[in-house]
């Protein structure tokens, strides 16, 4: 190491070191100068800074989805995508094109313009890392902390797109934020449940239309973005919901297992019980057609419900059961479930229910009489006939 003989070289050397130095490409943007960079998170921890009178206040539900998508990428190694950050220098810093460098005092900050949530959830759970760190190590426990420094390291590693305005003021900071913000619109319907593939039931649904030869005769649209095309039964996002109702028993706003961490065995037993489910609808119901009531979006949800919960009366899901249950679907008589036009004027969640109901009632009160000895599946009589014993 070089020696220092002078308080000039002193003052150079530390002059030098309260630089903080970003490669990127200088540009003009909208007639705006902006720089054009990739940081990692530890470089945007030390750089930015978030004035109030330009950003919105956190959300907390935004913060905490935001967190646990990282951890897909801190846990399980899962790839994680963000848009690019956009900062605003305020006049600070100083661009060196000779170098293809801007360098900012170690004192300046760049104001945050849009990524304050994405920013917020990283440092927070820079935040807890430590401190977990910290308690192992209180703990002696160096294999957690082994494993809580990795996570570290790649939280700090990750790289971020960034673009830095130079030389935009507040109000310009505002206009930028206003525009980012209100004028895209969040894609919605299929395509945005289609473009969601890591998630348990959007997996199984996928599967299920692209390899399940049941699926031919119900043609689920996968790609129209709102609603479904008029030579389609199901949209993709009704397909969901049918799903979630026969496994859980739940509309998709409860939905509890739709999570990301699923193995390969939970798809292919998945795969099997929803082409049991789908062809007993077709030998039970009329031929799949638009206008028959009993395939419209409503009926379908509430059946899968009600289904689920016929399946599952003795703690596990039955196939059996199932099979029995659904000999009832050729003695339902739709026409009378919804009085004068509750079918088109009730709330969907209304029309669900009055369905579910419907269906479960007329089963408790008819099913002995309607459905024969010979509907019940063999394995299902011999089950019934275990339990009348044991009884």
């Amino acid at each position: 190491m070089d020696q220092i003989s002078s308080l000039s070289e002193l003052i150079a050397v530390q002059k030098a070191s309260s630089f903080i130095e970003i490669p990127g490409s200088q540009s003009q943007t909208f007639g705006q100068t902006t720089i054009s960079t990739t940081l990692p998170m530890s470089k945007l921890f030390a750089i930015y800074e978030v004035d109030l009178e330009v950003q919105r206040s956190i959300v907390p539900l935004n913060l905490s989805r935001m967190m646990d998508y990282i951890m897909l990428y801190l846990d399980h190694g899962q790839g994680i995508y963000f848009p690019g950050l956009i900062l605003s220098a305020r006049g600070a810093g100083e661009y060196d094109h000779a170098a293809g460098v801007y360098r900012l005092q170690a004192i300046e900050k760049l104001y945050v313009v849009d990524g304050q949530h994405r920013l917020a959830a990283f440092r927070r759970l820079m935040e807890t890392l430590q401190s977990a760190m910290a308690r192992a190590k209180d703990r002696r426990e160096y294999d957690r902390m082994e494993e809580i420094g990795k996570k570290l390291s790649k939280l700090y590693t990750f790289p971020m797109s960034t673009m830095i305005y130079l030389d935009i003021n507040a109000r310009q900071e505002r206009q930028l934020f206003s525009d980012i913000n209100k004028l895209p619109r969040k894609i919605g319907g299929n395509l945005a449940v289609l473009r969601e593939q890591r998630r348990f039931y959007h997996v199984l649904a996928s599967r299920l239309v692209e390899e399940s030869s049941v699926m031919r005769s119900i043609p689920v649209d996968m790609f129209t973005e709102r609603g479904k095309g008029p030579e389609y039964m199901f949209s993709y996002h009704l397909l969901i919901e049918i799903l979630i109702g026969v496994f859980e028993g739940r509309l998709k706003s409860a939905a509890r297992n739709n999570g990301y961490y699923f193995n390969d065995k939970e798809i292919e037993d998945g795969m099997k019980l929803a082409e049991q489910y789908f062809a007993g609808l077709l030998r039970h119901l009329p031929q799949p057609e638009k206008g028959e009531l009993c395939w419209s979006e409503n009926l379908q949800i509430a059946l899968a419900m009600f289904f689920h919960g016929e399946a599952s009366k003795s703690g596990s899901f039955n196939k059996y059961a199932l099979e029995y249950a659904m000999n009832i679907l050729p003695h339902l008589d739709w026409n009378a479930i919804y009085v004068g036009d509750e079918k088109d004027r009730l709330p969907r969640r209304s029309r669900i229910m009055k369905a579910y109901t419907y269906v479960k009632s007329f089963y408790e009160e008819h099913h002995l009489f309607l459905i024969r000895e010979s509907d019940i599946p063999e394995a299902y009589a011999d089950e019934q006939d275990e339990k009348e014993e044991v009884g």
